[in-house]
């Protein structure tokens, strides 16, 4: 799971930060695995981790001004599908109340996001469409081996970092795949 990696990388960049918030939908049935993978990651670099969650749009608002009340000094994104339909209200609302934030998709970062670590979402379609070959050729799914995704990608967004006062260290921006200047 990416969720302490992410956090790894937000303590970089801010590396006093003593809290961090997680966005998770309650309603995503990986939330029950991400969410405590999440927790145990901010415990081993001593920071607090306040999960907040959002099942609704109204909820995505909500979240932020607990973040604000909360004094989180940064926020993660896990992944899910109604956080990438709401990606381009989910990076307003971090700009809007300035919270340097980390997303699971580069999606998030084209659209002004701060930065981004996952999968790519090209190779994830790109495995399914190979897969989806060997069924109609005949294979049973079954069969086939599970995959995971081949291509994690740190995407960083400096127009952002430079709106939120930011300075990302050359050591983060060494190991971005991609730079939006």
């Amino acid at each position: 799971m990416l969720g302490p990696k992410r956090l790894e990388l937000l303590r970089e960049l801010l590396p006093s930060i003593s809290t961090v918030a997680l966005l998770v939908n309650p309603s995503n049935p990986n939330v029950g695995a991400d969410a405590p993978e999440t927790q145990a990651g901010a415990n081993a670099l001593g920071r607090r981790l306040e999960v907040l969650t959002a099942s609704t749009e109204r909820d995505l608002e909500a979240a932020f001004t607990t973040i604000v009340k909360r004094q989180a000094g940064a926020l993660v994104v896990m992944p899910d599908p109604l956080f990438f339909d709401r990606r381009e209200q989910l990076v307003a609302l971090a700009a809007r109340y300035a919270v340097p934030t980390i997303y699971p998709f580069r999606e998030f970062a084209v659209a002004g996001g701060l930065m981004s670590y996952g999968s790519s979402l090209p190779d994830q379609d790109r495995q399914v469409g190979i897969h989806t070959g060997k069924i109609l050729k005949g294979a049973k799914p079954a069969d086939l081996p599970v995959m995971q995704a081949v291509k994690i990608e740190l995407v960083i967004n400096l127009k952002t970092a430079k709106t939120l006062s930011l300075t990302v260290p050359i050591t983060l921006l060494g190991r971005a795949d991609e730079v939006i200047e």
